[in-house]
């Protein structure tokens, strides 16, 4: 992600940090106010590899900092 954003960043002739903050703002701002850390999706791969998920069958998880309304 950070290659990518530093991609457009240099393609929009501005910064990485502004990029990032554009692209929040243009998907209407995420309610954690920040993108994920790889780390925080990493977790959720490891427990559904597990031995501890091995039970669980056809369920969305969504990692996104509560941008994606759920009912």
């Amino acid at each position: 992600m950070a290659t990518f954003l530093d991609d457009l960043a240099k393609t929009a002739g501005i910064t990485s940090d502004e990029i990032a903050a554009n692209l929040v703002a243009r998907l209407d701002g995420i309610p954690m106010g920040r993108m994920a850390q790889p780390e925080e999706t990493a977790e959720l791969v490891y427990f559904l590899v597990s031995s501890r998920a091995s039970y669980i069958t056809g369920a969305d998880y969504h990692i996104d900092g509560g941008n994606y309304p759920v009912v």
